[in-house]
C-alpha cells in the first residue's frame, strides 16, 4: 500500500485547497496535520512518501514553538530523499531550513497577478509550455533562492515566486486556492486590506470577482506542477 503524504497546515483556512483534490482523484493517500489544532508534529517521516507545507499569516521568522520542529522535519525530509513542495510561508519555511533568508517583501502582494516562467529547461520541466499565468497572491515577505536552487517563476511585484532543488518545489505564490479559500482569506484579512498601502493589492470584491473561472484555469497549472511533484514520492 502506498505511504501518505504528510500536509502540514498551520491555520484553519489555509488548507491544502486543490492539492487534495488532486491527490484523492488519483487515490493518493495523504494525511493532515493541523498545528492550529494543537496536532502533534511526527519525530520522524519514515511512513510517508512526501511532505507538503502549506500557507499561514504568520512570518517564518516569527519565534513560534512549531517553527524548529517544522524545519527539522524539512531537513530530514531533504536527508531522506522525500520531496517537498511548500506554498507561500512553507515554501518561506523551506528556505529557511536550506539556510535562505525570508525577508519583507518591496510591497505587499495580495490578489490575481500574472506570473513568468523561466526561460530555462529547468523551468520547462516543471510547467511544460506554461510561460505565464494568472495566479494569486498573497504574502508580504518573500524568500532569497538556497545555494543550488533554480528560478522558476517571478511577477512584477516579486522576483522570486518559485524554485526548485533536485525533486523539491517551493512556491511563493498559490496555486492551490479554491473560490471558498479566496472568500475565507478575504473574510480573514479585511483589516489588512484596508491598511495596506500597495500598489499590487487587490480589495475582496476585485479578488472574487470571476473567482470560479481564474481558479478553473489556475488548477490546470497547479496539475502540471503537482503532477510532475507526485512523480518523485518514495515508497
Amino acid at each position: 500500500m502506498m505511504k501518505p503524504v504528510l500536509i502540514i497546515r498551520f491555520v484553519a483556512h489555509e488548507g491544502p485547497g486543490y492539492l487534495a483534490t488532486f491527490l484523492d482523484e488519483r487515490q493518493i493517500p495523504w494525511e493532515l496535520i493541523a498545528i492550529d489544532q494543537g496536532d502533534t508534529l511526527p519525530k520522524e517521516l519514515f511512513d510517508y512518501s512526501g511532505l507538503v507545507l502549506m500557507g499561514g499569516p504568520m512570518s517564518a521568522n516569527d519565534p513560534l514553538p512549531w517553527v524548529s520542529q517544522v524545519i527539522a522535519l524539512i531537513k530530514q525530509a531533504d536527508e531522506s530523499g522525500l520531496p517537498l513542495l511548500g506554498h507561500c510561508l512553507g515554501g518561506q519555511l523551506i528556505s529557511r531550513a536550506f539556510d535562505a533568508k525570508v525577508t519583507r517583501n518591496k510591497v505587499k502582494e495580495i490578489g490575481w497577478g500574472s506570473v513568468h516562467v523561466s526561460d530555462i529547461a529547468e523551468a520547462k520541466y516543471w510547467f511544460g509550455k506554461i510561460s505565464q499565468f494568472n495566479a494569486f497572491h498573497w504574502h508580504g515577505e518573500t524568500f532569497a533562492l538556497p545555494k543550488n536552487a533554480t528560478h522558476l517563476l517571478s511577477s512584477e511585484y516579486c522576483q522570486n515566486q518559485a524554485y526548485t532543488i533536485g525533486k523539491h518545489l517551493v512556491l511563493q505564490t498559490h496555486v492551490e486556492v479554491t473560490p471558498e479559500m479566496i472568500k475565507d482569506w478575504c473574510d480573514e484579512g479585511q483589516e489588512e486590506l484596508v491598511t495596506a498601502n500597495s500598489p499590487a493589492v487587490q480589495q475582496a470584491s476585485d479578488m472574487q470577482e470571476d473567482a470560479v473561472l481564474h481558479c478553473f484555469f489556475l488548477h490546470k497549472v497547479a496539475g502540471q506542477l503537482y503532477g510532475k511533484w507526485v512523480e518523485n514520492l518514495v515508497n
